[in-house]
């Protein structure tokens, strides 16, 4: 298995995902491994280099204060 799990998701792939909640586009934050849609202020993981696209499994991000 690689080091970085991330090395294992294909760039192609991370360009096509949209947000299932609200088919806006994706942002990629490598440091926390996770695809990040700031329109629905969800981020969804990525485990063992696969993109985890249910928004039951997705972390609510932070309003800024």
């Amino acid at each position: 298995m690689a080091d970085n799990p991330t090395s294992l998701v294909d760039p192609k792939m991370l360009e096509l995902l949209v947000c299932p909640l609200t088919q806006g586009t994706l942002k990629w934050d490598r440091d926390k491994n996770e695809l990040v849609s700031e329109k629905a202020r969800l981020a969804y993981p990525i485990r063992d280099g696969i993109p985890i696209m249910l928004v039951s499994e997705a972390r609510k991000l932070e309003m800024p204060t």
